[in-house]
């Protein structure tokens, strides 16, 4: 990797560039249920005020997904900004693989069907059940039940992650009953197709970054060992959970197996294999573990069935997790970070537990590791482990604590970080606790922006994608906001459409750039970011990153 080349005009800074992810803040469409707005947010108001500002784009095709229908995310948000072009991801990607057939023609998919046919074994399916396009996708999970019949496989069961997070939190009954319906047009007495077990997403098998095991071990149990409170039917559970526990949504649903004649449908067997489909790494990797390594002690996984698993995609290219995946993901090369160690420059990328992987392993493309052990620096604050709602704040204070001692001590040029507060509060729902986690980052935003002013550096904030800034479900084609029978509106909890913000605090500004007053470039997505990074460090970036949101003299 060559070193950047210096950029002659740049008079540079005293002290770091700091980048401030505000995971899940856009500028949102509707004043109803726009928790963005409703927050008391002065710091981040008064920062904008003397400084250049622009919105980015942060979903579908500026983050390299299939259309502009779907909401961006973090994963696809990191990759963008820390790599400074756009990749496919994950769900175009897929859906190619399965239009062409090259799925099907692999090794990974023939090892699949070939092992259980071969022993007459059980070919089953764990993943997120919605069409939500942010880690999986029904359409996909179709698309290989149908070859999977097709092949000659005779037995396919299903374990469903029951989602209410990136689709709309009481959803699931929709999605198992026109799923239902679709196996039920493909059984025959050649073929049986069930769902074998489930559970909300927040509740079993999809944590990430090890923050709570115990939740891939209630996945595990449940969908190996048919552990769990006993169900006829997917759908009867559901119905049941949600009379015991008014107001539960999906996502934290308990876990449930469907039981016929007294024993589990579907548990996983040796000489089975399984599929994990989703799309998206961060929170298969656990799970993956799970079904994949000799050495694993995160907990007692009881009978470990030998099968032939594989995932989606790749879920760690350094890792080689999994060792068997149906799709390759994007190649990602050259990106921000890389190029930044090559030339020199010392830098720090910190966050909590829920997003450290962000700023690290996404940020650079999917890579683990750092790219120079003595240029760089990865600090992860451990997060609580208990919904979010109840501790709004998250560990914003703890992070910026840090920082306080980090930006003016002249060890580091680039500062990156992310705030999951937007993100993780929005996505329960409860909009109360959106609005404090919201004002809880602001306080920090202050606090930052004091200490790179009197350190001498520069403050760049944005986001990776909007959230909490779309709180309540609205009528796509009114607007207006949808309401329960109570009288409360319906929450959101998925990612918006929204753009996100941009803006340069920069008090040190000698005449390098020429952006006029609280102008930045427009139209642009947040993959910009990068070129911008580069040029506020005092580099010329990369002739095939995408343009910086800067105007050079």
């Amino acid at each position: 990797m060559d070193a950047l080349k210096k950029n002659p005009a740049w008079k540079g800074r005293k002290g770091p560039l700091v980048l401030v992810i505000m995971d899940g803040v856009g500028l949102g469409k509707y004043k109803e249920g726009d928790a963005v707005l409703d927050s008391k947010m002065y710091n981040l108001a008064a920062i904008r005020g003397k400084s250049l500002f622009t919105t980015l784009k942060a979903h579908g095709k500026a983050v390299g997904l299939p259309s502009d229908d779907d909401m961006g995310n973090s994963e696809v948000g990191h990759n963008a900004m820390g790599c400074g072009r756009v990749f496919s991801q994950g769900a175009a990607l897929v859906c190619a693989a399965l239009e062409s057939g090259a799925m099907f023609a692999a090794k990974a998919w023939r090892e699949v069907v070939d092992g259980v046919k071969a022993g007459g074994g059980t070919l089953h399916f764990i993943g997120l059940f919605s069409d939500g396009n942010v880690h999986s996708h029904l359409d996909h999970l179709k698309g290989m039940i149908r070859r999977a019949k097709q092949d000659g496989v005779g037995k396919v069961r299903v374990h469903t992650l029951l989602d209410g997070r990136d689709v709309p939190e009481t959803s699931a009954l929709l999605y198992i009953d026109e799923f239902e319906t679709f196996l039920k047009g493909l059984c025959d007495g050649s073929f049986d197709a069930r769902i074998a077990s489930g559970g909300g997403r927040m509740w079993i098998t999809m944590d990430r970054y090890g923050a709570d095991w115990e939740m891939v071990r209630r996945g595990w149990n449940v969908h190996v060992h048919g552990e769990g409170r006993p169900f006829a039917s997917a759908r009867e559970a559901v119905e049941t959970y949600r009379r015991e526990t008014p107001g539960v949504i999906d996502q934290d649903l308990k876990e449930f197996v469907v039981r016929e004649n007294g024993r589990p449908v579907g548990t996983i067997e040796d000489g089975d294999s399984v599929v994990y489909f989703n799309f998206r790494g961060d929170r298969a990797l656990e799970i993956t573990a799970a079904f994949e390594q000799d050495g694993f002690n995160k907990f007692d996984r009881g009978r470990r069935p030998s099968v032939c698993y594989a995932g989606m995609m790749e879920y760690d290219g350094d890792l080689h997790a999994p060792r068997r995946y149906l799709v390759s993901p994007p190649a990602i090369d050259r990106t921000m970070g890389e190029y930044l160690a090559a030339s020199g420059v010392r830098t720090l990328a910190i966050s909590e537990t829920q997003k450290f992987g962000h700023v690290t392993y996404f940020f650079n493309g999917n890579r683990t590791g750092k790219f120079d052990e003595k240029l760089e620096t990865y600090i992860e604050i451990k997060s609580d482990v208990l919904p979010f709602e109840q501790r709004p704040w998250m560990k914003c204070a703890e992070i910026s604590d840090y920082l306080l001692e980090a930006i003016p001590s002249g060890n580091y040029d680039f500062i990156r970080l992310n705030y999951p507060n937007g993100d993780m509060v929005g996505h329960t729902g409860v909009y109360e606790a959106v609005v404090c986690s919201l004002e809880a980052m602001d306080l920090q935003l202050g606090r930052l922006a004091r200490a790179v002013d009197e350190a001498g550096g520069i403050l760049l904030i944005t986001a990776d994608h909007g959230n909490s800034d779309d709180m309540f479900e609205h009528d796509k084609k009114t607007g207006a906001v949808q309401f329960h029978p109570d009288g409360t509106p319906k929450a959101k909890t998925s990612h918006s459409l929204n753009p996100v913000p941009c803006v340069i605090y920069d008090s040190g500004y000698s005449g390098e750039y020429k952006n006029g007053p609280n102008s930045l470039k427009q139209g642009l997505g947040i993959s910009s970011i990068a070129a911008t990074c580069i040029e506020l460090l005092g580099f010329v970036p990369p002739d095939d990153y995408d343009t910086s949101l800067l105007e050079r003299n």
